[in-house]
């Protein structure tokens, strides 16, 4: 009888019947799901590009995994050979050594900061067949007492160029000042966004190379170096074809342009506010900022870079919080 059943339903499909069901909605081809403990995944035609993680209980958010066509994230957690000291190198974050005094960029400081994300709203997420993007609000606390330091409203755009194998993660940022008091941000190299590559991809451990606009190769001709973009690319499995890579790029009307970039051999790059003098933000005032990180398959030329960094920087200001 069951069977019966069956074939009676195999039957009516074979009429045609199902087509007077309304036609289905085609689901964005680039979506932001949440996800619980606190983590939003970017998913493009449902394979995860990247995701963003704003536990409590962590000191800051992050990215991760940052993936290309490779099933391997481009990034890692922590530093290969100093994970304890190096624990907040965490694939990609914002972060700063020195706001008001306070460090947020380390986990072990004397005068600790931490970013705090009260949370994301599902109004939140924006989605579609070209791009999809996530607004979410961080305060900037001091740890011991919690006292609010500063207000970041950050737009994070995914926008791919050619599928997986080559998209743009775009971080727009605004910081800004209590109304009865300035923010100073401290001249350093560290901050406010950072890159931790997968091992495999540094120059000491994978024999990656580092690549900036100026067309300087490694540590030692890049390090600290004033530039537009800089590429950090190397081998992410053990296939001929398996490379990949990802170029932190500077906005051009960000502060300081064309700005240091703090970029070591053993896999981690950084691109600085600024290296020798103070910025600060007045009190009730505010500060944008604007990277973008394009992740991609292969080891680019300085040609192709530039051309990248040149497509983000014509890009309309639209994401601005």
């Amino acid at each position: 009888m069951v069977g019966r059943f069956v074939l009676v339903l195999l039957g009516l499909n074979a009429l045609g019947l199902h087509a007077q069901l309304p036609a289905p909605k085609l689901p964005p081809k680039i979506q932001v799901l949440p996800l619980p403990h606190f983590i939003s995944s970017f998913e493009l035609e449902g394979r995860q590009l990247c995701a963003f993680h704003y536990n409590p209980q962590d000191l800051r958010p992050f990215l991760y995994p940052l993936r290309a066509s490779h099933a391997a994230s481009l990034t890692r957690m922590g530093h290969p050979h100093d994970p304890l000291t190096h624990s907040h190198h965490n694939s990609v974050w914002v972060s700063h050594n020195s706001v008001n005094g306070l460090d947020f960029w380390g986990d072990h400081a004397k005068n600790q900061g931490r970013i705090l994300t009260p949370g994301i709203p599902r109004e939140a997420y924006q989605e579609g067949d070209e791009t999809a993007s996530m607004r979410s609000l961080h305060h900037w606390v001091r740890d011991s007492d919690g006292e609010l330091q500063m207000i970041e409203e950050r737009h994070t755009q995914i926008l791919p160029l050619q599928g997986s194998s080559s998209w743009l993660l775009i971080l727009d940022l605004k910081f800004s000042a209590p109304k009865d008091r300035p923010v100073k941000f401290g001249a350093t190299g560290f901050g406010p966004v950072a890159v931790r590559m997968a091992r495999s991809i540094g120059v000491h451990d994978g024999g990656g190379r580092i690549l900036n606009s100026e067309g300087a190769l490694n540590e030692k001709a890049v390090f600290r170096k004033p530039a537009r973009w800089c590429d950090y690319s190397g081998r992410i499995g053990r296939g001929e074809k398996d490379f990949g890579g990802i170029t932190l790029m500077n906005h051009p009307q960000n502060p300081r342009n064309p700005t240091a970039f703090h970029v070591r051999d053993d896999g981690w790059m950084g691109c600085c506010l600024d290296l020798d003098a103070d910025h600060e933000i007045p009190a009730n005032g505010s500060l944008h900022l604007r990277y973008a990180l394009w992740v991609h398959d292969t080891t680019p030329s300085l040609n192709t870079c530039q051309q990248h960094w040149e497509t983000f920087a014509k890009l309309p200001l639209s994401g601005r919080p």
